[in-house]
């Protein structure tokens, strides 16, 4: 019998544009060699654009989603998106505290890509309490590093948009990251630059060629990439790259369905093989 895939619990909301969310997490981790085990934690009405609604599901349902699966199976790494609530955010900070051996990796969403808020302060308090300092790898964008790294400051002194990355990255490993990848796509530079720091300073740097246009859902890839290869049993620094590799290739091959954002092809290795049948089926009529 062959070696089951390993597997990968994300906790998300839906996306019926298919191009964020839970969707974007099933595709990616799928598509990186591992099962996905999909936990809803919200409903959402979006489209390519950006998010018109949310709607948090019951934080006991998440709890008894995340139990079930957890006791009936093993699983080799835990990704967070979407997360709906503070409710929801303690209910998944006390799940994941049960299993501090399983690699945790979190894409903070804090708004769309139009600029819709997900995450209130509130939300953004309690991700920073519970949830941060048992992340094995946060992987903010530049924006969302530099509201997460002011969180507490209760004294207003620190300007978000004057902190350096690296100043933000160290805030976030005291907060208990164990690791911070923040990626560089919403600053204004020829490539995009994505960096990792521990407590031990930067670990990587990484620069990726800049594609035109903008993506709906490439955090949500990044980060399950990420955890995909972690469940596959790379370390961090491999992982992070492997991830981050798969990820630049979904967004080259990407496509627009709508008219919003495009959007990226988790799928783009299976391009080859789409062309060949789809050149069967040519010569057949």
């Amino acid at each position: 019998m062959l070696q089951p895939p390993p597997n990968v619990l994300s906790f998300a909301a839906n996306d019926p544009s298919g191009g964020a969310g839970i969707q974007a997490d099933l595709l990616t981790i799928a598509s990186m060699g591992c099962h996905p085990l999909p936990i809803i934690t919200a409903i959402t009405v979006q489209d390519t654009m950006g998010v018109d609604e949310v709607l948090p599901l019951d934080a006991e349902w998440i709890d008894n989603q995340a139990r079930a699966i957890l006791e009936d199976m093993p699983v080799h790494a835990f990704k967070i998106g979407l997360l709906g609530s503070v409710e929801i955010i303690a209910a998944i900070a006390e799940i994941v505290s049960d299993y501090p051996e399983i690699p945790l990796i979190m894409d903070p969403v804090l708004a769309s890509g139009r600029g819709d808020e997900l995450s209130g302060e509130d939300m953004i308090d309690a991700m920073c309490r519970l949830l941060l300092p048992q992340v094995t790898l946060l992987t903010p964008n530049s924006l969302e590093a530099r509201r997460l790294a002011v969180f507490d400051d209760e004294d207003g002194d620190s300007d978000p948009d004057i902190l350096s990355l690296d100043e933000c990255a160290y805030r976030l490993l005291d907060i208990g990251c164990e690791y911070v990848l923040i990626t560089g796509t919403h600053e204004h530079t020829a490539q995009v630059a994505n960096v990792l720091y521990s407590a031990d300073g930067r670990i990587r740097s990484d620069e990726w060629k800049r594609l035109p246009g903008s993506y709906h859902g490439s955090g949500c890839t990044l980060a399950s990439a990420i955890a995909a290869s972690m469940a596959n049993g790379l370390a961090v620094n491999e992982s992070v790259y492997a991830g981050q590799k798969y990820t630049w290739q979904t967004l080259n091959a990407g496509f627009r369905p709508g008219m919003g954002q495009s959007i990226p092809n988790r799928l783009f290795w299976a391009d080859s093989i789409r062309s060949v049948t789809g050149s069967k089926g040519d010569e057949s009529e």
